[in-house]
């Protein structure tokens, strides 16, 4: 017949699992989050189009990013909204400065 297990013992293996658990689930958020990481460093600055290089340029006070190689310009969250919000026709005055 086989021996019951100990009540501690059981206590204690329910605690093991569970510490491993949580150590495996450290592990999975770091893992995505170097993974995520990675993404960024790699793609950080680059044209969505091309892959060219951004450069940061100043227009009306304000950063924006432009590709020299395909024309594409970024904006960084609220910054179009930040430049509109001053004058009327500034899509007209952006479409004119980053035309190739």
């Amino acid at each position: 017949m086989p021996k019951r297990p100990h009540p501690e013992t059981g206590y204690f293996g329910k605690l093991d699992v569970i510490k491993k658990r949580k150590i495996a689930e450290e592990k999975r958020l770091k893992l995505a989050k170097e993974e995520l990481d990675q993404l960024k460093n790699l793609h950080w600055r680059r044209c969505a189009e091309c892959g060219f290089e951004l450069e940061t340029i100043i227009f009306k006070g304000t950063a924006v990013h432009k590709c020299f190689n395909c024309g594409g310009v970024f904006l960084e969250d609220g910054v179009l909204e930040k430049l509109c919000g001053e004058e009327s026709h500034v899509l007209e005055s952006i479409l004119d400065i980053f035309r190739c």
